[in-house]
């Protein structure tokens, strides 16, 4: 794995930066409302820098009830987990490595058309978002030359493979674009555009035209895909007139909540009531549960809202998990920077460079580095290939088919680990009775203050509005 230059500290956060191949986005879509997070889960550290060293593995999401009966349950999950399979339980194009011109365009089929392809490393983007994306690298600068002289202004975005240079995804998004500034003088000519893109659709991938010119680099990727309309342009339902029974009766039944949509909302109310009885660090709001999108469509109340609020979930317990490896060299490092550096609190510097520190905290960083590459490997697979799997999905009930399923694999996740607790609770209680009375260490009004101050939890709140 390749060392970011620099250790900076963001908001008193450990940041191992990292220099990107192709792009330098600015900006991902806005965080869905919903999720409640611990204020000092501040510590950062990009995601990306473990894709490459993902392998193929299958994701278990939940325990085997009975040991003599493990095999059973594991044939038995893999045919049910959607992801069962691993990296391979999504579809992926051949690569594009050591191959030549596939077809030429005379031999498109119907219905498909040809659209510049742009990987965008291991980030799965969905319909109806924003993002803005810093254009530097010359092929990349000629594709958007090239789509804003045709006045298509659009292009297919989609995710690489975690394991497998120049493999993509079967399923990509649409890019449209809708501002675009060239910033070449203020920035030295190290950035060409900025660039305002909206996601409109998705985009079914049936072949890259030119395969070589992923290695030439020379120019960008072009590929014979079909476009999945999901912007919403199409879904307004036509007025029926009041006297049309039969129009009347067609409309009503046609935005009749379909049985999934009510399941997938049962689901999410008892993932939330058991996410607040853990007290879980990441958890959804419990107004949630009142507001969430199910709908099929592009609107605030369709599903393409939850499958973000789930993304963002998934991306903020990565997170969590990435504070808990941190934390304890990030106090070491500030400590470092006061005492060895002489920086004040108020002085501590937002980078320090890899090589100014110390031997022993370099070799803490390495330690720190490792543990993520193997401790986090799962999560960030298990994130990857979730929005994946529910962007190629087929239709609408698909989608809420796969959000209930991986809703309800961490239900039971957690229902495990609440079990675990109230046997080591249980255990601790009996090995309490059997021994002598112990007497408290504290006076008895302070342990009644000391218990009202436990049982608040003030880092947590609920939004009324998660999804406004």
């Amino acid at each position: 794995m390749r060392f970011g230059e620099q250790v900076a500290l963001f908001l008193g956060a450990l940041f191992v930066a990292q220099q990107t191949d192709a792009f330098a986005p600015a900006s991902r879509s806005q965080n869905s409302k919903g999720l409640a997070f611990i204020p000092e889960s501040s510590i950062i550290a990009s995601a990306s820098c473990f894709v490459p060293s993902l392998q193929a593995s299958s994701t278990r999401l939940f325990l085997a009830d009975d040991d003599e009966d493990e095999d059973d349950d594991e044939d038995e999950d893999d045919d049910l987990n959607p992801l069962g399979k691993g990296v391979d339980s999504v579809s992926w194009l051949p690569t594009v490595v050591g191959k030549s011109v596939v077809s030429e365009i005379s031999s498109i089929q119907d219905g498909a058309e040809v659209l510049p392809l742009f990987p965008l490393g291991g980030f799965v983007y969905t319909p109806n978002t924003e993002h803005v994306l810093n254009i530097f690298e010359p092929r990349y600068r000629q594709m958007y030359t090239d789509i804003l002289m045709n006045g298509t202004k659009r292009f297919v975005v989609v995710t690489s493979h975690p394991s497998e240079q120049g493999r993509f995804a079967q399923t990509g998004v649409l890019f449209e674009l809708e501002d675009l500034k060239e910033v070449s003088e203020q920035t030295a000519d190290q950035i060409k555009y900025i660039c305002n893109h909206k996601v409109t659709g998705r985009v079914t991938i049936h072949k890259v035209l030119n395969p070589e010119a992923w290695e030439t680099r020379d120019t960008y990727l072009k590929a014979v895909g079909t476009i999945h309309d999901d912007s919403g342009k199409d879904d307004e339902t036509p007025e029926v007139a009041t006297n049309d029974v039969y129009g009347a009766v067609a409309a009503a039944a046609k935005g009749a909540s379909p049985k999934g949509e009510e399941e997938l909302k049962t689901s999410f109310k008892e993932l939330v009531e058991i996410q607040h009885e853990l007290e879980e660090d990441v958890r959804f709001t419990q107004d949630a549960v009142q507001t969430l999108a199910v709908k099929d469509g592009s609107g605030a109340d369709g599903l393409w809202q939850t499958v973000r609020l789930w993304q963002s979930f998934v991306d903020q317990r990565l997170m969590a998990a990435q504070n808990e490896l941190q934390r304890d060299f990030q106090e070491k490092l500030q400590e470092f920077l006061k005492k060895e550096k002489g920086f004040k609190e108020d002085e501590i510097p937002s980078a320090i460079g890899f090589s100014d520190l110390s031997p022993e905290l370099q070799e803490e960083v390495q330690k720190i580095q490792k543990r993520m590459e193997v401790e986090l490997r799962p999560l960030l697979l298990e994130s990857s290939l979730t929005m994946q799997k529910i962007l190629e999905a087929e239709g609408h009930r698909e989608r809420l088919s796969l959000l209930k399923y991986f809703m309800e694999s961490e239900t039971r996740r957690l229902a495990s680990k609440k079990t675990l607790k109230g046997i080591f609770s249980s255990d601790s209680s009996s090995s309490m009775t059997a021994e002598e009375p112990v007497a408290p260490s504290i006076p008895a009004e302070e342990s009644e203050d000391s218990k009202s101050a436990g049982e608040s939890n003030p880092t947590f709140f609920d939004e009324p509005d998660a999804f406004q």
